[in-house]
């Protein structure tokens, strides 16, 4: 599988966030997407979820754009936002159920997505009382209901602690090595030790990068 971001454009007003963004990836591999705060990571991740419009361009997969067909994006793209996705006063079960049938459910629990995020530890707790990294596992649990290819992560283990952040990190390292896309956009190390390619938004446009380890390198080029 190979998807190819073509031409993306946004605007808000007056204000071109996104200047002809264009990427291609293939199964298997991690982008890494970077910039400083408010630079548009966010909003490309969005859009390619189809949570908003963008002005101009394509999201292809295998030749089909993704932005036209909701159907196949459903069935082919996962999407895990900065925020929390997840009913509050509704436990991590009732929120894995709106998501998953009751078999599927148990299986994962059992043996799949859900028992390699641990989420059978803290099933009953309510996502009011759960910490960040519970509810960082959690999002990301529903968001593999389908099992697709392709997985949006805003900034995945941003806050959370180290023990979080290795759970977390050890699972989008199983998704890739299974085959899976990741497109994810991040400030942290241990994510960036995960990508294959790094790209820096820097006034609305695109650039790559090489990331090898020089964090300061990195900083000055933000």
């Amino acid at each position: 599988m190979q998807i190819e971001i073509k031409h993306i454009a946004k605007n808000f007003k007056r204000k071109q966030v996104l200047r002809d963004i264009c990427l291609e990836a293939k199964s298997g591999s991690c982008i890494g997407i970077l910039g400083a705060n408010g630079c548009g990571k966010s909003t490309l991740l969005s859009i390619l979820a189809g949570i908003q419009d963008c002005n101009s361009g394509s999201f292809l997969c295998d030749g089909v754009d993704l932005l036209k067909d909701n159907k196949k994006r459903a069935e082919l793209v996962g999407y895990v936002p900065q925020g929390t996705p997840l009913i509050e006063e509704l436990t991590a079960k009732d929120n894995l159920l709106l998501w998953y049938d009751k078999k599927t459910m148990k299986e994962q629990l059992s043996k799949g997505v859900l028992a390699l995020l641990g989420i059978g530890e803290f099933l009953s707790v309510p996502v009011s009382k759960m910490s960040g990294g519970m509810k960082k596992r959690l999002s990301i649990g529903c968001a593999m209901a389908k099992e697709p290819p392709i997985l949006l992560l805003d900034e995945p283990t941003a806050a959370l602690d180290l023990s979080c952040k290795q759970s977390i990190g050890a699972y989008l390292r199983h998704y890739k090595q299974s085959g899976g896309l990741l497109l994810l956009t991040t400030h942290d190390v241990m994510e960036l030790e995960l990508c294959d390619a790094w790209y820096i938004i820097r006034d609305g446009v695109l650039v790559p990068f090489t990331y090898d380890g020089n964090v300061q390198k990195l900083v000055e080029s933000l």
